[in-house]
């Protein structure tokens, strides 16, 4: 492809080129008409200062045909310039009265940098647009996720204080749950906001990474033995990790939690290892499997595989974003990827060494 001549080039270029044809069409022009009148129309040559009637036609002409080769460049530049310009600056106008979906129509004679000015606008805009529409999205997913554990607790209360339910250990239990589930779900999306606005932070210590995990993996032996998980550990007890401990700890536990919800009754591995430089963190099940093409979405805040069967178990979408948010913010990444026995082995990767 053709690269495109630079804007400070058409502007030399076309400069360039009127003032050449203008001093060709006075120089040139002038030696030809006088050459002409000179020898067939020696009458026509005034002797004077002042031109002959011939000679004032031809300064008439001189003039005229060198304002409309100016004129012409003029235009044919202006229309490469100021053409995108207006697009750009009426589209502008739209997006600021909230029309988002307003693009500048691409010109073909806008070259350089106002062609590129044109094709950045319809990106920003675009992706102006992208963000309105995902915190619409935002909006209605965090309404709907704490709806339902609000309206629970709501009929739970209004029971007991007009005495339809009898106050009970289990009942209250019950309420207890629905509320440290709330407090999940804020704490999920007070690190998913903060991921997103760039100020989650960690605070590094060098710790026994294993010790710290393996008090998770004890607490939730029960919930993943009755879901009929059989859970597998290899934890590299030898491993010293700079790192965020409480925050690596909330990591697994997201992971487990999306085993609890969505993998198939059967083996359950968690492996804690250093690969390279890194410290590799692994929580892989037996099935049922994810398709490659939804892998990287699921990381994503309130993404679902299976939206209906997710709800039902009452996921709320965050548990896998909040993983990707601690790994990122410790230098690292958090992927999906096919287990051999069938089922995903979901991988939380950093640096051993953070970056100073």
């Amino acid at each position: 492809m053709k690269p495109t001549p630079g804007l400070r080039r058409q502007i030399i270029q076309s400069l360039a080129v009127m003032a050449l044809g203008i001093i060709c069409l006075s120089v040139i022009g002038t030696y030809v008409f006088y050459a002409f009148a000179l020898a067939y129309l020696p009458g026509s040559i005034s002797d004077t200062l002042v031109p002959s009637r011939m000679e004032l036609g031809w300064i008439v002409c001189t003039i005229i045909a060198a304002l409309s080769l100016a004129v012409f460049v003029a235009i044919r530049l202006s229309r490469r310039l100021i053409t995108p310009l207006n697009s750009v600056a009426h589209s502008l106008r739209e997006v600021a009265q909230g029309r988002l979906d307003a693009r500048a129509p691409p010109d073909d004679q806008a070259t350089g940098e106002t062609a590129q000015l044109v094709r950045d606008f319809n990106a920003m805009a675009e992706r102006l647009q992208g963000m309105t529409r995902e915190r619409e999205f935002w909006n209605a997913a965090v309404a709907h996720e704490l709806r339902t554990p609000l309206t629970v607790l709501r009929g739970r209360l209004q029971g007991l204080a007009e005495g339809v339910f009898t106050p009970s250990s289990e009942l209250f239990e019950g309420l207890l749950r629905q509320v440290e589930g709330l407090g999940r779900l804020v704490e999920d999306l007070r690190v998913v906001s903060l991921k997103e606005s760039g100020h989650l932070e960690v605070q590094r210590i060098e710790v026994g990474l294993a010790e710290e995990l393996d008090s998770v993996l004890q607490a939730f032996a029960t919930p993943l033995a009755d879901k009929g998980l059989q859970l597998h550990q290899a934890l590299d007890t030898a491993l010293r990790v700079e790192c965020d401990a409480v925050r690596i700890r909330q990591a697994l536990m997201a992971l487990l939690e999306n085993a609890l919800r969505h993998a198939d009754p059967g083996n359950l591995r968690v492996s804690l290892a250093r690969v390279d430089d890194d410290c590799q963190l692994s929580v892989e099940d037996d099935g049922p499997g994810i398709d490659s093409a939804l892998a990287t979405e699921i990381f994503e805040s309130f993404r679902r595989v299976e939206p209906s069967r997710s709800r039902q178990s009452g996921g709320s979408g965050l548990g896998l974003a909040v993983v990707k948010a601690i790994a990122e913010a410790h230098g690292g990444q958090a992927y999906c990827q096919p287990s051999a026995h069938g089922g995903s082995r979901f991988v939380m990767r950093w640096p051993l060494a953070p970056l100073r």
